[in-house]
């Protein structure tokens, strides 16, 4: 399954979840999509609740099915750490989410674009996969020729809240991914041991 490019204000309803997590996809209406939304929708399975969870993530951080399963196994594979929370701190690695978390775009998908047309460096070398795994104390930052971004510009001014885990210097358009989130810092509203339990059994 390919990566998801439709509305993310139809997909937010369907789930009952901020994808942007901003809340405002669910501010005016919070049904279901479709003529009948209003109805109220019958008991999920235990299978269906573990499914919807895993959507919330998957749609969350833009990522297709076949890389989201592949970073599932990557976390599955580490016997050290828990693997829900572990494949939550994979997901926050990937540079096009980090370029979202540093304040340089308004949502993930604008920042995948701006990693897609090479304007973002790390450590100083142009990387244009949005995908890409960053490491801790990695720094990001936009080549010389792309500094003066209008799009980049406005973000910075409309001051985003920037966690805890990056550093970031707005004079430089520069930022540091210092260390990996604790599961705190992460959304509240996914149940990550369901997305858990949800590749269990498909395995």
């Amino acid at each position: 399954m390919s990566r998801y490019t439709g509305p993310v204000w139809k997909i937010s309803r369907r789930l009952g979840y901020s994808i942007l997590e901003n809340g405002k996809e669910l501010a005016k209406r919070q049904t279901i999509p479709g003529q009948h939304g209003d109805v109220r929708q019958k008991k999920k399975t235990e299978y269906g609740a573990q499914m919807a969870e895993k959507q919330k993530l998957r749609y969350t951080y833009g990522v297709s099915e076949r890389q989201f399963r592949r970073l599932f196994m990557i976390a599955k594979s580490n016997k050290e750490q828990v693997t829900g929370v572990y494949f939550m701190q994979i997901l926050e690695t990937r540079l096009d989410n980090l370029v979202y978390r540093m304040g340089f775009a308004h949502t993930r998908r604008q920042a995948r674009q701006l990693v897609n047309h090479g304007h973002v460096t790390v450590n100083g070398k142009k990387v244009d996969i949005p995908s890409y795994l960053c490491s801790i104390n990695d720094v990001i930052s936009f080549k010389e020729s792309s500094k003066n971004l209008k799009v980049v510009k406005e973000t910075i001014d409309s001051k985003p809240s920037i966690p805890a885990y990056v550093t970031v210097d707005t004079n430089k358009l520069e930022g540091v991914f210092t260390r990996l989130p604790e599961r705190s810092e992460l959304s509240s509203e996914i149940n990550e041991a369901q997305v858990t339990e949800y590749y269990n059994r498909k395995l």
